[in-house]
Parts: C-alpha cells; sequence; structure tokens
C-alpha cells in the first residue's frame, strides 16, 4: 500500500474499521460470484438470504435482522419484486404492512447461491483451524450483543 492508501496507525486498530473493511472484502468476494451469475446486488442478495432463512417478514422486520438502513432495504426489496424473486401479501397481523416472501423462482435462485456463498465461506475459513472458526464467531456475536440495539434513524 502507498502512504496514501495505507490508513493511519490510529484507524487501521480502530475496531469498526477493521470490522467494516473485513465486513466490505469479504462481502465484495462473494458479490462478485453472485452478480455475475444471478444479476444480484450486496443489498438484494441480504434481504433474499435473511427470508431464505426466516421466510415472509415485513420490510421493518427486515431493516432490523439486516441491520441495513430501511432505504436500501426498500429498493432491495422492491428490485427483488420487479424481478419476480420476492412477492408481498398483506400482513393479517398489522393491516398497515405487507410480508415479502421469496417466490418459487427467488427459493431456486437463493438455494443455487447458498452453495456457491458457503464455498467462499470455507475457503476464506480455511485459513483458521475448526477451534478458531467458532471462537470467531462466537467473539463477533459477543461484539454485535455490546454494540446493543440497531436503530435505524440512526443511519439517516
Amino acid at each position: 500500500m502507498s502512504p496514501k492508501t495505507t490508513p493511519s496507525r490510529s484507524l487501521a486498530n480502530f475496531l469498526p474499521y477493521q470490522l467494516s473493511i473485513a465486513s466490505n472484502a469479504v462481502s465484495a468476494r462473494i458479490a462478485k460470484q453472485y452478480h455475475a451469475r444471478f444479476g444480484l446486488n450486496v443489498m438484494e442478495w441480504r434481504i433474499m438470504a435473511v427470508l431464505g432463512d426466516a421466510g415472509a417478514l415485513t420490510q421493518r422486520e427486515l431493516t432490523q435482522m439486516t441491520l441495513m438502513d430501511k432505504v436500501p432495504v426498500n429498493r432491495a426489496c422492491k428490485a427483488l419484486e420487479d424481478r419476480g424473486l420476492a412477492a408481498r401479501r398483506p400482513n393479517e397481523n398489522d393491516g398497515r404492512s405487507h410480508l415479502l416472501e421469496l417466490t418459487e423462482e427467488g427459493r431456486s435462485v437463493h438455494d443455487r447461491i447458498m452453495p456457491l456463498a458457503e464455498a467462499i465461506e470455507g475457503e476464506l475459513f480455511g485459513a483458521l483451524s475448526k477451534h478458531d472458526q467458532q471462537k470467531l464467531r462466537d467473539l463477533l456475536i459477543l461484539i454485535r450483543k455490546a454494540a446493543g440495539e440497531f436503530d435505524d434513524t440512526a443511519l439517516s
């Protein structure tokens, strides 16, 4: 790295910076694959991944589960709907909101991406022992809990 592209020593040791660049690097590595093969961006894939695991959710729930700002969540949901990968239906528990869920085509794309994402995760984790892999997962959970509740208005 040149001096202009090398972060300052204090920034390089700053936990939020380290987490952010690690996350961006991992997301970019996987994003190249699912963008090239399926035309999805990072936000769209995150929404699909959550819906694939959790089933139908409101956009508010998606915002809370992904810890993403509501505007990019809204855009990603709209793009998935426009492509026929997700569909809205009325929320019987709350008439003011709708539930978003993967369509049959969306489920098919999700099911084809997951093995690819897991293979890349395996490559990345290959640098760590099984013990260190689990320790990293456990530490990330602790950091997430220590960070507290997510307030999507803080990002606006």
